[in-house]
């Protein structure tokens, strides 16, 4: 519990003074879509797999070396700023207890997806590590 407190209090700091921590990412970390593939057709509910190379998963507040979790961008237009936490939104969906798949259900027609590492603090590192972004379709 000492632990969490200690790693909470940091995060708050980190957070109500605007600092960014950008962690360091692997040089060669790829982050990627094992499901849906790019130009896919999906039903409303469909299942979502993150694949990670060159670094490791951590739950939010993990601080480890290499480390992430992961973030899902949903139809956006624009990135959010690579140097503040990510806000949780409908359009980026977090996914900081570890998880590397999920459920999503979407409204019919043509959408994008995009995935994005972010530290113990949910900053993108200090090189992100962004998927490619892929354009559905939901049926």
């Amino acid at each position: 519990m000492k632990k969490f407190s200690g790693l909470f209090f940091l995060l708050l700091i980190t957070l109500s003074l605007g600092i960014s921590a950008n962690e360091t990412a692997s040089k060669d970390a790829t982050v990627y879509f094992i499901t849906p593939l790019d130009g896919e057709t999906v039903t409303q509910t469909f299942k979502v797999k993150f694949g990670l190379n060159g670094m490791g998963v951590a739950p939010a507040g993990t601080v480890r070396d290499n480390t992430g979790h992961h973030h899902l961008l949903i139809d956006l237009q624009t990135l959010p700023d690579m140097h503040k936490p990510l806000p949780a939104t409908d359009n980026i969906v977090h996914f900081g207890g570890g998880q590397t798949e999920t459920e999503l259900t979407l409204g019919p027609g043509t959408h994008t997806l995009q995935l994005l590492l972010g530290d113990y603090a949910h900053i993108p590192h200090s090189k992100p590590v962004l998927s490619k972004p892929i354009t559905i379709t939901v049926e």
